[in-house]
């Protein structure tokens, strides 16, 4: 069976993007390939976070991944900081990572180019740590957003470049990227990536609002003046991530067909549609979030986690220091 491995970043509360690009795919692939599924807290800390604010952050991210489907039994879940060796690879990448490549990440250059001060260095060498994150467990895929391929091309040229210098120590992944709700938009802004950042509040359904508060999100939800449900990114961008989120809520859905029931009838029907759609799936989630969130399967899932995760991480650590030439007891 084929490795395939992802993580979230949770610096804020996990939302609708992350699920539809993201979280569900991880259900659907966990019956497919041997999923190893992580939460990203050290890519957290690459800005200032309250401490308070962050730990609930992260067992929110563990339970609602629960809720969404992840199982336990298929899938191993864990917090990347129990797994040490992340850190410890994470440094050795780096030093196999060129700057010219790290300047090139555009992550960094955006926050650069929007002249944001006291960036730290672990904003601009995380992309050698999430080559680490990815690389220690030989996996041979990685579902990414478009926006986190440039990541994925990074992990294989360290890998590839690692491989030829000391031999056969790691597997080369390749990015899988979803064809439909890969890049979920702002609500208010369908220029945008629907963002945890959204000044407004408006743009973007967090997996735990309010059902009416998601319902009034999407009845709000920026259009156009064309009057017609088309799937057209370009001219109509607003219609298009709507119909890209009820798409993804309905099975994917053909387009075509979601074209086909409401040609002739206003946004307005169209707008409630999405919004049952989206309100059916929260409203199934959050009742599974809140019987896991007390029910100590947070701990221990994350305890079983680590556990297996440490195993394939720790083994491939030692292999990879020892062609190296820097161990000497083991």
């Amino acid at each position: 069976m084929k490795r395939m491995l992802s993580g979230i970043k949770p610096t804020g509360q996990l939302h609708l993007g992350n699920y539809i690009g993201a979280l569900r795919h991880f259900v659907e692939y966990q019956d497919e390939y041997e999923m190893y599924a992580f939460i990203a807290n050290l890519h957290c800390i690459t800005v200032p976070q309250d401490p308070e604010e962050l730990h609930k952050n992260l067992r929110d991210c563990v339970a609602l991944y629960l809720a969404c489907g992840l199982d336990p039994s298929k899938a191993t879940i864990f917090l990347q900081t129990d797994v040490r060796a992340h850190a410890q690879l994470g440094y050795i990448c780096c030093c196999h990572t060129y700057m010219g490549e790290l300047n090139r990440m555009t992550q960094f250059k955006d926050k650069q180019s929007k002249g944001e001060k006291n960036l730290s260095g672990g904003l601009y060498t995380y992309p050698a740590l999430m080559a680490a994150d990815i690389l220690l467990y030989d996996a041979d895929y990685v579902p990414v957003g478009e926006d986190q391929k440039q990541h994925v091309e990074l992990t294989r040229d360290i890998a590839e470049r690692m491989n030829n210098r000391y031999g056969d120590l790691f597997v080369v992944p390749e990015p899988l990227i979803a064809k439909v709700g890969a890049r979920i938009m702002s609500l208010s802004d369908p220029t945008k990536k629907m963002s945890k950042s959204d000044e407004t509040n408006k743009g973007c359904i967090y997996l735990l609002d309010p059902l009416k508060t998601a319902r009034k999100k999407v009845m709000s939800a920026v259009t156009d003046s064309y009057a017609k449900v088309h799937f057209d990114p370009e001219t109509q961008p607003g219609i298009s991530n709507l119909m890209q989120i009820l798409s993804s809520l309905s099975d994917n859905r053909p387009l075509g067909d979601i074209e086909a029931e409401f040609e002739g009838k206003g946004y307005g029907d169209f707008k409630r549609a999405v919004a049952d759609a989206v309100c059916t799936k929260l409203e199934e989630i959050q009742t599974r979030y809140n019987e896991i969130i007390e029910s100590g399967l947070v701990e221990k899932t994350l305890q079983e986690g680590a556990a297996k995760a440490s195993i394939l991480a720790d083994a491939k650590l030692a292999k990879v220091q020892k062609a190296i030439g820097m161990e000497i007891i083991r």
